[in-house]
C-alpha cells in the first residue's frame, strides 16, 4: 500500500493582526503541519503567529509575495515534504477545504490542484471588485490561447493562491518573480515542464475590496500591463519547451 502524502500547509502573511488569530486554529483543526512566513509587517501578525504551533519565518522587509512562494517551496523541499498547499491569510480562503485539497493530492493524478473561484457558483460568493475580476478574466483567457491544449479544457481562475504544490515538480521550475505577477510566470513554467494541472472549485470571498498591492499596482492599467510583461518575457524565456500537456483525467472535482 502506497504510504500518505506527506502535507505542509503554509500561508504568506504581511500585516494579518487582524486575522491571523482567527485563521490559524482553523487551519491547526486539520492537524498538518504549518508554516507561516511573515513578510515584513509592521504589525504584531509575527507575535499573533508565535502564540501557536506553527513553524513561523520572518523576512526583515517586505520581499514579495512571488519570492515568499519560492522560500515556501524551498522549505517544503528541505523538510521533505511531499505536497505544499498554499492559502491567504485573510480570511478570502476556507480553511474547511483544507481536506478537498487534501483529497485531490491523494488521487494522485496531478501536480497542481488550483482552487479557482469561477470553475463553478458556490454559495454566497462574493461579487468580486470589478477591475480584479477583469484582469482575472483577461489574463486567463490570454494564458489559455498561448497556451493550447497545456490545461486540457483550460484554466477558469489563474490568480487564486489557493492551491496545492507537488513539490519535486515545483522543485524543477526556474522561478524568479519576486511580485504579484508570480502566477503569470508560473503557469508558463508549469506548461513548459508539462505539469498536470487540475482545478476545484473553492468560494469566491472578497473581505475588503479595497485591500492594496502595494507598490503602482493599484491601478488596473499598470497591474494589466505588469502582468502581461512578465507572460511576453516568460514565452520567450521558454519558447521551444512549450508543448500541450495532458490535464488530469478527473480535473474538475
Amino acid at each position: 500500500m502506497r504510504a500518505a502524502p506527506s502535507i505542509l500547509v503554509a500561508i504568506p502573511a504581511h500585516n494579518e493582526e487582524q486575522s491571523i488569530d482567527r485563521v490559524l486554529p482553523r487551519v491547526l483543526a486539520h492537524a498538518l503541519p504549518v508554516l507561516v512566513i511573515d513578510d515584513g509587517s509592521t504589525d504584531a501578525t509575527a507575535a499573533c503567529a508565535a502564540k501557536w504551533p506553527v513553524e513561523l519565518a520572518r523576512n526583515p522587509r517586505n520581499v514579495g509575495y512571488g519570492r515568499v512562494m519560492k522560500d515556501i517551496f524551498a522549505f517544503a523541499c528541505m523538510r521533505n515534504f511531499d505536497w505544499v498547499i498554499t492559502m491567504d491569510c485573510d480570511e478570502q480562503h476556507e480553511p474547511a477545504l483544507i481536506p478537498h485539497f487534501v483529497d485531490a493530492v491523494r488521487c494522485n493524478d496531478s501536480d497542481v490542484v488550483s482552487g479557482s473561484r469561477y470553475l463553478v457558483a458556490c454559495a454566497n460568493d462574493h461579487d468580486a471588485p470589478a477591475d480584479r475580476s477583469a484582469i482575472n478574466r483577461t489574463l486567463t483567457r490570454e494564458i489559455n490561447a498561448l497556451l493550447p491544449g497545456a490545461f486540457g479544457a483550460g484554466l477558469t481562475d489563474s490568480f487564486c493562491g489557493f492551491k496545492a504544490y507537488r513539490t519535486l515538480a515545483c522543485a524543477a521550475l526556474q522561478l524568479d518573480a519576486d511580485g504579484y505577477e508570480f502566477p503569470m510566470q508560473f503557469w508558463i513554467q508549469a506548461a513548459a515542464n508539462r505539469l498536470r494541472v487540475r482545478e476545484i472549485a473553492v468560494p469566491r470571498i472578497y473581505l475588503d475590496p479595497n485591500r492594496s498591492f502595494g507598490n503602482d499596482l493599484d491601478d488596473p492599467t499598470r497591474r494589466l500591463q505588469v502582468y502581461r510583461e512578465t507572460l511576453a518575457r516568460e514565452m520567450q524565456r521558454c519558447r521551444g519547451r512549450l508543448i500541450p500537456v495532458r490535464r488530469a483525467s478527473c480535473a474538475r472535482a
